[in-house]
């Protein structure tokens, strides 16, 4: 597998206060006092409208006006109020050196991942960088795999797929592709699991070390 594929929030950063301060500022702005923003962590990998259906029961319309305000935050404060986990960057330089092709696959916009991984320094080490679009009409995991493949030419075969959540697990099985779940992130080593990723990791020094023996 010469080929990594990797998921961006709770994967490579860890992007709470942003995200749930967004969460909150588009509840506020829609006449909703907000939960403890320990209570919006699960908006963290999912798309968002679906966590705004699924945590308030918004309707499609409600969803797509919330997510316009998430935005109004998001766009210019929240997407940098988010912290690199430690020992990303050399996790990341030790399996460029090997000769690893590095891709970002992300449910988050495209345009917002590209900001924040030249904001980390981390851009350069990436062949391919994918997202989402921002009318939300590409947002599943699996749809945004299937542009990052189509985008590098890489093969299934070759790639192995590294996220937090069971989203980029089953995204990545669509394509039949395994997933190495790591668990500084926001899902749990039984939700990883639950979904068939194949092995997990707890630390940037045990991911590197587990990619480097692929």
């Amino acid at each position: 597998m010469n080929t990594v594929l990797f998921d961006l929030d709770g994967t490579l950063t860890d992007p709470a206060e942003g995200i749930t301060n967004s969460v909150a500022h588009a509840l506020r702005r829609l006449g909703i006092e907000p939960p403890p923003k320990n209570e919006l962590t699960s908006f963290i990998g999912p798309p968002l409208a679906d966590s705004f259906s699924s945590r308030f029961g918004f309707s499609k319309e409600k969803s797509a006006l919330a997510i316009e305000l998430y935005r109004e935050y998001y766009r210019d404060r929240g997407i940098f109020e988010n912290i690199l986990y430690p020992g990303t960057k050399e996790m990341l330089d030790s399996i460029k050196t090997a000769g690893k092709r590095i891709m970002l696959a992300t449910s988050k916009p495209e345009v917002f991942a590209i900001e924040i991984l030249k904001y980390f320094g981390l851009y350069d080490y990436f062949d391919c960088c994918s997202g989402a679009s921002l009318d939300e009409k590409l947002v599943r995991k699996a749809d945004v795999i299937a542009l990052t493949l189509a985008r590098s030419s890489a093969s299934p075969s070759d790639c192995v797929m590294v996220g937090d959540r069971l989203h980029d697990v089953e995204g990545a099985a669509a394509h039949g592709i395994p997933t190495v779940g790591v668990l500084f992130g926001y899902g749990s080593e039984q939700e990883l699991r639950d979904a068939g990723a194949f092995a997990t990791v707890s630390s940037m020094s045990e991911l590197s070390e587990f990619l480097l023996n692929l």
